[in-house]
């Protein structure tokens, strides 16, 4: 996991519990095995608080005083983000705010609500009160704004459930817009940090079920060879057409003013990294996403398939020509990619909704 630093990429482990802060797990991860962030979102609290006792002894008190289960939830959560964060501080000096950071995300009830999206973002980064935060915040259109302005106001974000170029495209603006306002009314740029967390495996799940449905339906072995071609591709193009997006921006004489003020880049974070087909190789949305200014946020299993077996090489800008003939084929055989992405936000922020109503009914059952 360290050779991925050599390639200016940082490994961020895509899970939180009380007990990896606890018994130590989560120190010696960052010590000896190089880990270097952590991120969080309402399924992995949901396993980490439902399916243990670990927070019962900060639960009985909480219950006692007549919270509800969404201020029972919010004290966990803010108690574990703010001891990891103090846990990975001395990384975040270290390396001069560049990595250390842990995420916790606002409500997924207000995905598409700018105001309260900011309101919330305000209160949960006062309550945790640690420079290593990032809120997270999905980059919905109606997030966006919200993005903008917290950014403005010093607030570190995380913007998940990005799924296509387009909109992280617009997120990347938001963030140079949000520098530039600071700038304007005189203000720091210098701990102004963001990524932008694009997710990867998903887009092959739903792509390649659409080519399943296609190749059922087709008659003609040419056609369903092609269509067999395209799976298990989508993904990784997609992803490395968003990185050339990044690098156009990074390379531009817009972003070069901000960089010389203090201004930090706003990385790319591969998100949902986990290999969901299992006739697929376990460290393929790894190994060909590696490069400067990355992050990959992997869930343990893809951390030990990496450790174990996974190459480490710069390959982020590999076979760009072969990634823009993937989307090229894959519009030219009837799927629309729009549409694919479209579709993954909703169902994205969905879930969350889902495991968040799940973790509060459990937190309820707990009360009785």
């Amino acid at each position: 996991m360290l050779k991925l630093l050599e390639f200016g990429q940082s490994y961020w482990i895509d899970d939180l519990t009380r007990s990896m802060i606890k018994n130590g797990e989560l120190k010696q991860r960052v010590e000896k095995q190089g880990l270097r962030g952590v991120t969080s979102n309402p399924s992995i609290f949901n396993k980490a608080i439902t399916g243990s006792h670990d927070y019962d002894d900060q639960i009985y008190p909480l219950i006692q005083e007549g919270r509800s289960p969404t201020e029972i939830y919010e004290a966990l959560v803010t108690t574990d983000v703010h001891d990891a964060c103090t846990l990975l501080q001395p990384l975040y000096d270290k390396v001069s705010g560049q990595d250390g950071f842990i995420s916790l995300e606002v409500s997924p009830h207000l995905a598409h609500d700018t105001q309260g999206s900011i309101k919330e973002a305000r209160r949960l980064w006062q309550e945790v009160s640690r420079p290593n935060l990032l809120i997270k915040i999905p980059g919905t259109a109606e997030g966006i704004p919200a993005i903008e302005e917290l950014l403005f106001e010093g607030i570190s974000i995380n913007v998940t459930l990005l799924f296509s170029v387009e909109r992280y495209e617009a997120v990347a603006q938001a963030y140079l817009r949000a520098l530039e306002r600071r700038i304007e009314s005189g203000r720091s740029v210098n701990n102004i940090t963001s990524v932008a967390s694009f997710f990867i495996s998903r887009i092959d799940v739903l792509v390649d079920q659409l080519l399943d449905q296609r190749i059922s339906h087709e008659k003609e072995s040419a056609l369903i060879a092609k269509l067999k071609s395209l799976q298990g591709k989508m993904a990784i193009a997609n992803a490395k057409l968003a990185y050339q997006s990044f690098q156009s921006i990074i390379q531009s004489d817009r972003w070069k003013k901000l960089q010389a003020k203090g201004a930090q880049a706003q990385r790319m974070l591969w998100a949902s990294t986990s290999t969901k087909n299992p006739n697929y190789r376990d460290v393929m949305y790894v190994e060909p996403l590696i490069g400067p200014h990355t992050i990959n946020t992997m869930p343990e299993e893809t951390i030990a398939a990496f450790a174990d077996h996974g190459v480490a090489a710069e390959t982020i800008e590999k076979d760009l020509e072969a990634a823009g003939r993937t989307i090229a084929d894959l519009a030219q055989v009837g799927v629309d990619f729009k549409q694919v992405t479209a579709q993954l936000e909703k169902e994205g922020v969905q879930k969350f909704i889902d495991a968040y109503n799940t973790l509060l009914a459990g937190i309820s059952n707990k009360k009785k």
